[in-house]
């Protein structure tokens, strides 16, 4: 079934020519060229991938990596998928302009396990590259040696941040490491290396046909450029959409059938549930980030039905590296099922409230950071649906871990 339904600029773009731009060009050259696109990462962190490059590209080494993070597990984001399918070959050439801009000579394509069905396809196109010296050596005539080959991940989310991605690519748990030191300076088997998601690499190589200010057209001061929604749930037009970021929820839900909602997970399960009554916020980096998930919620559902899904996902999720985020998914499960239950005294859920707030500072990576979002909207925004039983008794059973 086809997803799209706007047409996207990568198929504006005609083959090659982006990459054959950058390497016509210094190394210096397209790192500016970069930077004054002003673009950001796609994956929903919103770093410079300017800044990235640049820093990656000072560090010394003897060898150097770029990985394109295709480890697409944010429930509700599948513009990734379409994107390796469809366009593969400019997230290829992104990955090549983005070695040859750090100077890497090794790529690897991160897929994620449910993935494996478009390997061989993904292969093949490798295999084309490299017969038509588009990988290789000496690129297209330039003194740019690299190759890119495939590691399939293991189906853990947390691996979608990119230490824990590296530490799957060595063959280790996935579990995110300390930084500093950052992947730039000691990434994949301690070298200097570059990690960016499949749309940033693929609009790398549209900044380099059509142009910094062509790219910076659309969007906001602070978010530019266009970007890729994953749009799903309850609406009459799900699919991959391309907007400029800045885009508000009611215009987006106007454009994909989604007018009835109740409510809308920006971002993912590690997103925000935005009630109606803010849809005039927008998708940028200046209001609400994503990585592109944009699920939509009827008049009919219920909010903590919602957030025990996500929360329930969590759980599974988590790699239970540190305890904030292992015991506390586990807890604040527990405590939105007593809410639905109507059997949540006041003062646990003061407790539920204080250990969302603590998960969010002491948590080490981003899954157990953003875990009690769903939490946190529901009691904001929905309060409504349900009710507190009196303090009878204490209630022993509040602190984490009993």
């Amino acid at each position: 079934m086809n997803t799209l339904k706007n047409k996207l600029s990568f198929s504006e773009l005609s083959q090659g020519t982006g990459l054959k731009n950058a390497l016509s060009m210094s190394r210096a050259k397209v790192i500016s060229k970069v930077s004054a696109s002003g673009i950001r990462g796609r994956g929903g962190a919103g770093f410079p991938v300017s800044v990235k490059w640049n820093l990656c590209g000072l560090a010394h080494s003897d060898r150097k990596f770029v990985v394109c993070n295709a480890d697409e597990g944010e429930p509700g984001t599948f513009k990734d998928r379409v994107i390796l399918d469809e366009y593969a070959s400019l997230v290829f050439d992104g990955m090549t302009i983005a070695a040859y801009a750090v100077g890497a000579s090794e790529g690897i394509l991160y897929l994620r396990a449910e993935y494996v069905y478009l390997r061989e396809k993904l292969e093949e196109a490798l295999r084309r590259r490299r017969k038509d010296g588009l990988l290789g050596k000496q690129i297209l005539g330039s003194n740019l040696n690299f190759d890119i080959h495939i590691f399939m991940g293991g189906g853990a989310y947390v691996c979608g941040e990119e230490t824990a991605l590296i530490e799957s690519l060595e063959g280790k748990r996935g579990e995110p490491r300390n930084r500093p030191p950052f992947p730039i300076d000691m990434g994949y088997l301690n070298h200097p290396t570059v990690v960016n998601n499949v749309e940033t690499l693929a609009w790398i190589t549209c900044i380099f046909e059509k142009g910094a200010s062509w790219f910076k057209e659309q969007g906001t001061e602070g978010s530019v450029g266009p970007k890729l929604f994953s749009v799903s749930g309850d609406c009459t037009k799900p699919g991959v959409y391309e907007f400029p970021l800045g885009i508000s929820v009611l215009e987006l839900l106007a454009q994909t059938g989604g007018e009835n909602a109740k409510c809308v997970q920006v971002g993912g399960a590690s997103g925000h549930l935005v009630p109606a009554s803010e849809f005039c916020r927008h998708i940028c980096f200046e209001d609400m980030a994503t990585g592109g998930s944009v699920i939509i919620f009827g008049q009919n559902r219920k909010a903590l039905d919602i957030a025990e899904n996500f929360m329930e996902f969590f759980e599974d999720e988590s790699c239970g590296q540190c305890t904030p985020c292992r015991d506390g998914n586990a807890k604040l499960l527990e405590g939105i099922r007593m809410l639905k239950n109507g059997a949540c005294k006041k003062q646990r859920f003061t407790s539920l409230l204080n250990l969302a707030e603590t998960m969010q500072l002491a948590s080490r990576c981003g899954l157990g950071q953003s875990s009690p979002n769903i939490f946190l909207d529901v009691i904001k925004h929905f309060h409504t649906e349900f009710e507190l039983t009196s303090d009878a008794t204490p209630d022993a059973d509040c602190r984490m871990g009993a």
